[in-house]
């Protein structure tokens, strides 16, 4: 997916087959082998790796997942991905990506503590608040990056807190880090709602995924008037066309684990979640949902991106042609890497930001962005997609900064 986009936006601002190679391929790729003692006694080794995919606008940036899945090539998609996602936010970062194949439920938290150590300590040299920044992803959490603080602040002498984002707050990070990815993605959901629906105030949205992301962003789409008529988690979906209470359900999935059980709406699938006829939808839990085979069927007017993925390249050519507009996770769900910068400024300054300028930063930011992408599309390339009008803005970017250090 990340090369084929990629292509087309090449393609789409003519530039050299050279800068395509180039590009397609990280500029480095750390594999690192991690052994732990388990808690009966046994030795376990793990690999692990980091994707440092591009620094021509600045230190590579990006999260570390842990998951019993984790490859070599998702790493490396999901770091160019953070390259394209930062130029297109304007930071002054690079994209980079890390993750250990594990399954962390099976560790204890004293396993784990470990494992996150070792980690940085095999990547020592090349990490750095200057050069390579690290933040949560998938099963990781601000306690994580608390490790990763101090593994690397011991072994360098040194008060390193720039050296990840998304910390606990007394550790220089932001709590409203927390719900920056979620508030993101409710804001692209009103501009894009304003611009083209004629206002966000009692438009349908269905949610698929109900995790941080998710939920922040139902919260605050129901604060702003919007109408949450279905959300999903792993285990299915609750829908009610006259809407659901977002509060209640969050109470439910922290107490019995699952939406499903909220009792004053309709059980139905993630799949069918996905073809509800609804005003917006927001696939925000896991790739390739929206495929060739169903987005025929998808009746939502506007697609916003929550998850990293969700809108596979052949189901963009059919949404196109439906003329629906799905708002590209690059731009989307870029709140979290924008809160990121905003921690990372402040630990590099030595100041702490308030949390409320922190947030008025953020919509500052993504408002700009998301406005221009909009204007740049409907006056320049009203042929394509707004996911490729995206990545031409992010490729250009980065090419001309490369052309401009003489890499190129």
């Amino acid at each position: 997916m990340a090369v084929q986009q990629l292509r087309k936006a090449v393609d789409t601002l003519g530039l050299e087959e050279e800068v395509f190679h180039i590009l397609r391929h990280p500029e480095r790729l750390i594999q690192v082998r991690i052994n732990i003692r388990l808690r009966d006694g046994r030795r376990a080794t793990f690999l692990g790796w980091r994707s440092q995919h591009n620094s021509a606008l600045g230190p590579y940036k990006g999260g570390v997942r842990y998951h019993p899945n984790v490859t070599v090539g998702e790493v490396v998609a999901l770091s160019m991905w953070m390259t394209w996602k930062n130029a297109l936010a304007g930071l002054p970062y690079g994209g980079a990506k890390g993750g250990i194949r594990v399954n962390p439920r099976v560790l204890s938290r004293e396993e784990l503590e470990e494992l996150s150590r070792k980690y940085i300590v095999a990547l020592m040299n090349d990490i750095g608040e200057e050069r390579d920044i690290l933040a949560p992803d998938v099963y990781t959490d601000q306690q994580v990056m608390a490790w990763f603080v101090d593994a690397y602040s011991l072994a360098k002498g040194i008060p390193a807190w720039g050296i990840t984002t998304s910390k606990p707050s007394e550790l220089g990070g932001l709590r409203a880090r927390v719900v920056s990815t979620g508030y993101g993605v409710a804001l692209c959901c009103r501009i894009f709602a304003d611009r083209f629906l004629g206002g966000l105030e009692d438009r349908t949205v269905a949610i698929q995924g109900f995790g941080n992301v998710g939920r922040h962003a139902a919260l605050y789409l129901s604060k702003w008037g919007a109408k949450i008529v279905a959300v999903s988690d792993s285990r299915g979906g609750v829908y009610d066309e006259k809407g659901l209470n977002i509060e209640d359900l969050v109470k439910v999935k922290e107490t019995r684990g699952s939406v499903i059980h909220y009792d004053k709406g309709r059980v139905i699938t993630n799949e069918e979640l996905l073809l509800l006829d609804v005003d917006i939808l927001v696939p925000a839990a896991i790739e390739n949902v929206i495929n060739e085979s169903n987005a025929p069927k998808v009746k939502a007017k506007i697609i916003v991106e929550g998850a990293n993925g969700p809108v596979t390249p052949g189901a963009d050519d059919v949404l196109r042609r439906k003329e629906v507009i799905v708002v590209p996770d690059i731009l989307a769900n870029s709140g979290g890497v924008i809160m990121s910068w905003i921690e990372w400024c402040s630990n590099r300054m030595g100041c702490w930001v308030e949390e409320e300028e922190a947030m008025k930063r953020l919509e500052r930011r993504m408002t700009n962005v998301a406005k221009q992408l909009i204007d740049l599309w409907e006056r320049r390339y009203g042929d394509k997609d707004l996911r490729t009008v995206a990545y031409v803005v992010a490729v250009d970017r980065v090419v001309r900064a490369m052309k401009l250090r003489g890499w190129i």
